[in-house]
């Protein structure tokens, strides 16, 4: 039987190869905005981010989301982007917590 094929994206954060479903994308729309790409359809260049707060910062602070989208970011996108990294840290840190809860009881 034929496997399926599963297209597979980079993260511009840790350079790691996962498949596209498990992938946050974001895209560089028409008029040069920058917003995040729920649905991974969007018309614009891309690029794709783990959903790992580390990748997040890294790709933020070291401009390499701005380089894979060739944009300069504006104060307001940075900070939309920041704040939607920090809602995955903050899930993290409760789905950490509720794993740690589960293996005491």
């Amino acid at each position: 039987m034929r496997r399926k094929h599963v297209p597979q994206r980079t993260c511009v954060g840790c350079r790691q190869v996962r498949p596209k479903r498990e992938m946050i994308r974001i895209v560089r729309t028409p008029d040069s905005g920058v917003e995040i790409d729920e649905t991974g359809k969007r018309a614009g260049r891309g690029a794709y981010l783990c959903p790992k707060w580390e990748c997040w910062e890294v790709a933020l602070k070291k401009e390499r989301l701005e380089h894979a989208l060739k944009v300069t970011l504006t104060a307001e996108e940075r900070e939309r982007l920041w704040e939607f990294g920090h809602a995955l840290k903050e899930a993290q840190e409760q789905e950490g917590e509720g794993l740690s809860g589960k293996e005491s009881s």
